[in-house]
């Protein structure tokens, strides 16, 4: 059995945002609020992406834990949600695994986070708009 991860969600999946209720709300053990270091927010087409960069200031969001017997469902329904196929150069997001700051003690937490895939992440940084601040809610 692979380990069960928790993720690192920082946009529509955020409580408030588009899809937190469909997949989030209610399927969850746990949710803190975290940040991912090294990273920049780009503003997308209704969405954000975390585009890794060394030294970039940072990702707001949530670590949310899953109850074991829903993880496997979840992580499939959030790999299709994100676009995310493992090897396919069409996929707009990379699922990784990150470490992240939890907010409350500052502990690290290894987590699965999606992030732009390599030509997304080219096009954005060339053109895109990044979210100051790092946090999508504050954006919207």
């Amino acid at each position: 059995m692979r380990e069960q991860l928790p993720f690192f969600v920082y946009g529509t999946l955020r409580p408030g945002g588009r899809y937190h209720d469909a997949y989030l709300r209610g399927r969850t053990r746990s949710a803190h609020p975290a940040r991912l270091a090294g990273a920049v927010l780009y503003d997308g087409p209704g969405y954000p992406y975390a585009v890794e960069e060394p030294g970039g200031g940072g990702v707001r969001g949530e670590l949310v834990t899953v109850p074991v017997d829903a993880y496997d469902e979840l992580l499939a329904e959030l790999d299709r949600l994100e676009e995310y196929v493992p090897g396919d150069p069409c996929s707009l997001y990379l699922r990784v695994e990150r470490e992240v700051g939890r907010d409350a003690d500052g502990a690290a937490v290894r987590a699965w986070v999606y992030v732009a895939a390599p030509a997304v992440a080219e096009r954005l940084r060339a053109d895109g708009r990044i979210v100051e601040g790092g946090d999508w809610r504050a954006h919207r």
